[in-house]
């Protein structure tokens, strides 16, 4: 049992150092990078062997060589995640010894292409390999006679199977991971703007909490101090004393409120939902509607109050909101229309409740200096839109001014009333992808880029960007290649005019000249072109004891199959026969 365990946890180590990490992709996010399946790796190696093994056997190789070259590349597959660089140059070796063994060099080279992180150690790798494969097949026979064109040939193989996969593999696989730390970087820095604004908010507030205590704060201390001393006034009249009570009271509540206030820009937009402690003070609600119009009343303002429908309790939000219509509603009367009736009504609705106060025109004569700072309906309005409301005010038929607020009853407990929690709407934090990695989203004024998630890509100017890069790698590809086709093919028909004899040339030799002297104006019998019409199928037979080279015709042969031919005997040092016949070629 324990030797089994072994085995098994030797096997799972001896794998989990094969299967190396792949390069971060844009499906893999933010999450660590994963390892490709046993299986799909053992189907991946056992392809590639089957088909190393179907080529061979296509071509009729050594018995040994079919049996071994399959298993090899199997390996060789197996290895391509922790050894790119050796498999690379293998590869090309093999690929080199068999030229059938090419379809196997294009995805291993497209692996080794992504898998090797330098540039300068990948740029050795391929030459390595490209070195083996050349010098693989200056080792194939007839190659040693024609050395540059099988240089040139090796070269023009090479670059569509090995380069071309693996530069366009590295491309891709560098574009991946530089989305990857694009996405990274882009988080940080939408993480950071968010600290940035939030600490400039925090500050800001403070400062305004301070001006706001500081000033008002003192000025409102003065107020109380100074109608409470008048209060106890025995020069006072009953009604001066009561009117002197009122503007105390408002004095201390107003106390009460800004202190709420600038506790709330002190400790930030949560302290709005907190639970306020109202004793002492007016309910600031609908429950407070009452009090305010009490208040109303006793500094000689004529004020009616009405409430009809079903009551029905109302979102902390949505109660103040309330409040605040009907406490600014009447603050705008006092103003702009001193000594005006008012008539303020709460209207429960099915769906919503109604708050509308209605004042009439202001009392001729009674109108003095009007201190505002156009920001009180204004004020409004976003109180009411935060809690899905809206506020509504004009003049009425009659001269007066009428305000009227719809309230919904459903508002979600924590919506603030006191502030929006973006300072900057224009450039809203965009939401979190699946992996936890937002997005880029500039929009001010339509500058910088669009990026989302990393799949696939990014926004339009990168996808253009890339595309115009891989155009561009495809072009120099297609330029570099073209220009070896033509070096090539100028190497491949000088070799192949230089291994011909024109008919001229056959009649001008003489049976009985020299042997050096014919060889001298003859081309090389062991050309690659020449090496295989020796001893073809339609040769005379040799003169007994001679010694017999056979050269290449410029003329066209009878049919395709067939290629004419001269052969010139020597025996004793001279020239003892000149032939001409065709020879069945084998393509």
């Amino acid at each position: 049992m324990n030797v089994v365990m072994k085995s098994g946890a030797a096997v799972r180590r001896a794998w989990g150092w094969l299967m190396a990490p792949d390069p971060p992709s844009p499906r893999q996010g933010a999450l660590p990078l994963m390892r490709r399946g046993p299986l799909r790796e053992l189907l991946f190696a056992l392809a590639l062997g089957g088909l190393a093994g179907a080529i061979g056997w296509a071509a009729d190789v050594w018995p040994w060589l079919l049996v071994a070259a399959p298993i090899g590349v199997f390996v060789l597959a197996l290895l391509r995640r922790r050894l790119p660089v050796p498999v690379l140059m293998a590869i090309g070796a093999l690929a080199g010894v068999m030229p059938g063994y090419s379809f196997v060099v294009v995805p291993l080279a497209w692996s080794a292409g992504r898998r090797i992180e330098r540039s300068g150690h990948a740029l050795l790798a391929f030459t390595a390999s490209y070195v083996a494969y050349s010098g693989a097949a200056l080792l194939q026979p007839g190659s040693a006679n024609a050395p540059v064109l099988a240089v040139v040939l090796s070269t023009l193989t090479f670059l569509p199977i090995a380069v071309v996969p693996g530069l366009a593999s590295r491309y891709f696989s560098q574009r991946r991971t530089l989305l990857h730390a694009l996405q990274e970087r882009n988080a940080q820095l939408l993480w950071e703007r968010q600290m940035v604004a939030d600490q400039a908010r925090l500050l800001e507030r403070q400062r305004i909490a301070q001006d706001m205590h500081d000033s008002l704060g003192h000025q409102l201390a003065l107020i109380a101090v100074h109608t409470g001393a008048l209060e106890v006034d025995p020069e006072l009249t009953d009604r001066q004393r009561e009117a002197v009570g009122v503007l105390r009271n408002a004095s201390v509540g107003a106390m009460h409120e800004l202190r709420e206030v600038v506790g709330i820009l002190r400790d930030g937009v949560e302290a709005a939902v907190a639970p306020v402690d109202e004793s002492g003070r007016a309910a600031r609600g609908t429950a407070g509607v009452q009090a305010l119009v009490e208040t109303a009343r006793s500094a000689g303002t004529t004020v009616g109050l009405r409430s009809t429908g079903e009551r029905r309790p109302l979102a902390a939000a949505a109660d103040h909101a309330a409040y605040r219509i009907v406490q600014e509603s009447l603050t705008n009367a006092y103003k702009h229309a001193p000594g005006a009736w008012i008539e303020v009504e709460l209207r429960y609705e099915p769906d919503s409740l109604v708050v509308e106060i209605v004042n009439g025109p202001a009392v001729e004569g009674a109108a003095g200096e009007v201190v505002s700072g156009g920001q009180g309906l204004t004020g409004l309005r976003e109180r009411a839109r935060l809690v899905g409301g809206i506020v509504h005010a004009g003049t009425t038929d009659g001269g007066g001014f009428r305000v009227a607020g719809v309230l919904p009853y459903g508002v979600a407990e924590a919506a603030p009333f006191v502030a929006v929690p973006d300072d900057f709407p224009r450039q809203p934090a965009p939401p979190p992808q699946p992996h936890g990695v937002p997005v880029m989203n500039w929009n001010v004024a339509g500058q910088g880029p669009r990026m989302n998630g990393m799949h696939g890509a990014g926004g339009q100017g990168s996808r253009i960007g890339a595309v115009g890069i891989g155009c561009g790698i495809s072009l120099a590809a297609l330029v570099l290649l073209g220009a070896l086709t033509v070096v090539g093919g100028y190497f491949f028909f000088t070799s192949l005019d230089d291994s011909m004899v024109t008919q001229s040339e056959y009649e001008e030799i003489e049976i009985g000249t020299p042997e050096d002297e014919v060889r001298d104006r003859l081309p090389d019998e062991d050309s690659v072109w020449a090496s295989d019409l020796k001893g073809g199928e339609g040769e005379p037979k040799q003169p007994e004891g001679a010694d017999c080279m056979v050269v290449m015709s410029e003329e066209m042969g009878s049919t395709w199959e067939k290629e004419p031919v001269f052969r010139f005997c020597f025996k004793d040092g001279k020239l003892i026969e000149k032939t001409s016949y065709e020879v069945v070629v084998d393509f």
